[in-house]
C-alpha cells in the first residue's frame, strides 16, 4: 500500500475485467437525457450501484430506432451485467438480442418477468382515478386529453386509462391528442383544442413538460387556469411547483424507480438460473393550484365567460 501511494497508481479496470472474466459496469438506458422525468431515475439507480462498488453507464436513445440499435450493440460488445431499459423506444428484438447474450435486462411497463428479465409495473392508474374523482368533485363534466407520443407504450397505457376512466365518470374526453414530451408540443396541442365548439373545464396532459406548455398556451388565448380551465399534469417533475399556477399532478416515484431497478438487476444476478421478477410501483395525486371548481357561467354562443370561479389549493409539494 505504500508503493500504491508513492506510485500515485490507479486500478486499470479493462484489465481486471479480463483476468477476472466479470464486469463492475451496469447500464441504464433512457430516452431523452434533456427530459425532467430522467434526472431522479439516473440519481436512484447510479446510488443503488455506487453503494455496492460498481459503475454505471448511462446511455440515450432519443427516441432512435438507428440509435437504440447502435446501444444494444455496445452493450453486448461491452459485457455488461446488467441493463435497466427505462424507455419505451425499444423493440423485443433487442431484448431478445440482450439476455441472447447472458444479460440481466430490467424494464418498465414492457414485459412479464422471465430468464434474465424482471419487469417493473408504474400503476399509473391509481394516480389517474384519484386525479379523475378530485376534478369530478369540483364539477368538471366537460375534459380534454393531450396524451404522450404516438406509438410510445408508456403514452397508450396511460391514454386508455384517463379516456377509460373518464368515461365511466360520463366525461367522455373530446378531443383526444397526441404529443411529444416537449413544452412547445403542448402549447401546439391547445390550438386544437380551441377550435372545438365547446371549451373543456380541465385538461389532463401526459406529461407535466405537455402541461406546461398547455398552460402557457391557453393563458397567451386569454384563457385563466384554473378559473376557466383546470389542469392536470403526470409525473411531478421538481418545475411542477415552479409553474404558475403550481402544477396539479400525479406524482411518479422515479427515484425509487431507478433504486429498484438495479435491485431488481442485483437480485438476479445472484440466482443460479438469473429468473427475474415483478415489481410495482404507486402513483397518486398531488394538488397543487391548477385545478379549481369548474367554470359555470357561458355565453349563448358556448364561449366561456370571463368569470372567476372559486379556488381550491392543497400544495402537497
Amino acid at each position: 500500500m505504500g508503493a500504491v501511494d508513492e506510485l500515485n497508481y490507479y486500478k486499470n479496470v479493462h484489465a481486471r475485467r479480463l483476468a477476472t472474466g466479470t464486469s463492475d459496469l451496469f447500464a441504464l438506458v433512457i430516452s431523452d437525457i434533456a427530459n425532467p422525468f430522467f434526472p431522479e431515475v439516473i440519481r436512484g439507480f447510479q446510488g443503488a450501484a455506487w453503494d455496492r462498488g460498481f459503475d454505471v453507464l448511462v446511455l440515450n436513445t432519443e427516441y432512435s430506432s438507428k440509435r437504440t440499435e447502435t446501444i444494444v450493440r455496445r452493450l453486448v460488445e461491452s459485457d455488461v451485467r446488467g441493463v435497466a431499459i427505462m424507455t419505451s423506444s425499444i423493440e423485443e428484438t433487442a431484448t431478445r438480442e440482450l439476455t441472447g447474450a447472458g444479460i440481466n435486462v430490467v424494464f418498465s411497463n414492457f414485459c412479464r418477468a422471465d430468464k434474465f428479465i424482471s419487469n417493473i409495473t408504474v400503476n399509473y392508474d391509481a394516480g389517474i382515478a384519484q386525479a379523475i374523482e378530485h376534478v369530478a368533485q369540483l364539477g368538471h363534466r366537460r375534459a380534454a386529453v393531450i396524451a404522450g407520443p404516438e406509438g410510445n407504450r408508456t403514452a397508450a397505457m396511460i391514454t386508455r386509462a384517463l379516456v377509460s376512466r373518464l368515461e365511466r365518470k360520463g366525461m367522455k374526453p373530446c378531443p383526444v391528442k397526441s404529443s411529444q414530451y416537449r413544452v412547445d408540443a403542448g402549447a401546439l396541442a391547445v390550438k386544437d383544442i380551441l377550435n372545438e365548439p365547446e371549451l373543456p373545464t380541465v385538461v389532463f396532459c401526459g406529461s407535466d413538460l405537455i402541461a406546461m406548455g398547455a398552460m402557457s398556451a391557453l393563458e397567451e388565448a386569454g384563457i385563466r387556469i384554473p378559473e376557466d380551465v383546470s389542469i392536470v399534469g403526470i409525473d411531478n417533475i421538481a418545475f411542477a411547483t415552479l409553474a404558475r399556477p403550481s402544477l396539479t399532478t400525479i406524482h411518479v416515484p422515479r427515484e425509487k424507480l431507478g433504486e429498484t431497478a438495479f435491485t431488481a438487476l442485483d437480485k438476479m444476478l445472484k440466482l443460479k438460473r438469473h429468473h427475474g421478477s415483478e415489481y410495482s410501483l404507486e402513483t397518486e395525486l398531488v394538488v397543487r393550484k391548477s385545478t379549481a371548481p369548474a367554470r359555470q357561467n357561458r355565453k349563448p354562443n358556448g364561449k366561456l365567460a370571463r368569470t372567476a370561479a372559486g379556488s381550491i389549493a392543497i400544495d402537497e409539494a
